[in-house]
């Protein structure tokens, strides 16, 4: 899954499709989608809200000016490719639907944050990516206290799916949260656990790439950070996963056929 933002604040500075001019910056965002395809990617991700740890989160009117532009030429230029919108607005799921028809919704808050979201997902039969985290972008760092934080999260998406069943999501895929409300050792302690939310029978996502987990323990920057990233996508595929969600499309395509022949 291929990261394209479209934000002029995400942490990976490279992944940014936004003009200084406060707009979203198309050519840029369709130029790094066709590149991504070509480098493998089979799933493209966008996101026009930043919800990085301290990040200010944008009301739906901003996200919604930021990704029309887009949504109005996707299908017309990539007419077979799949899409997935990283977004905890059931208005922006809907507005999405309009324009692209059927995608996936990448929701960092599971359907917390807007009350609608679930349901909507559901009545449009969308697929659905549910995240843990605790909090909003700008307290989430202060709500890391857990007693066993895989076990935690796993108990977390015990009581998801319940909702997921009663809102009639069908397909959904399980995301972690790495780097949402949990420190850089608890997300080393629950990348080593990860083959525990093999018991749900879902699809397990991963978000690693050049995240603080990294950056941080080594004291360098996101920039710097592609071989540690690589190295923790081997060891997620080896834990399980089955979708990288990255910043760089061409190395994860090699680390995952390093891995299948391995």
């Amino acid at each position: 899954m291929g990261i394209v933002n479209l934000t002029g604040d995400s942490y990976y500075s490279r992944s940014r499709c936004f003009g200084a001019d406060g707009k979203t910056d198309t050519g840029a965002a369709m130029e790094r989608i066709g590149l991504m395809l070509e480098e493998g990617a089979d799933i493209i991700d966008i996101g026009a809200c930043s919800t990085r740890p301290g990040a200010a989160v944008v009301d739906e009117a901003e996200e919604w000016r930021r990704l029309a532009p887009l949504m109005q030429i996707l299908r017309k230029e990539f007419p077979h490719a799949a899409f997935s919108v990283d977004t905890f607005r059931a208005g922006i799921a809907e507005r999405c639907f309009d324009s692209i028809g059927k995608f996936m919704v990448n929701d960092i808050s599971a359907g917390e944050d807007d009350p609608a979201m679930l349901g909507t997902v559901g009545r449009l039969k969308l697929p659905y990516v549910a995240m843990h985290k605790r909090g909003t972008p700008e307290t989430m760092q202060g709500l890391c206290e857990y007693s066993n934080v895989a076990d935690e999260v796993a108990g977390y998406f015990v009581k998801f799916s319940e909702k997921a069943a009663l809102h009639g999501i069908d397909d959904w895929i399980l995301d972690p949260g790495f780097g949402f409300a949990k420190t850089v050792d608890q997300n080393y302690l629950l990348l080593k656990e990860l083959d525990k939310f093999a018991v749900f029978g879902r699809k397990i996502l991963v978000g690693v790439s050049r995240k603080s987990m990294i950056y941080r323990k080594f004291g360098i920057t996101p920039e710097e950070s592609l071989p540690q990233t690589q190295v923790l996508h081997f060891a997620a595929l080896q834990k399980g996963a089955d979708i990288l969600r990255v910043h760089d499309a061409a190395e994860a395509r090699r680390t995952v056929e390093i891995y299948r022949m391995l």
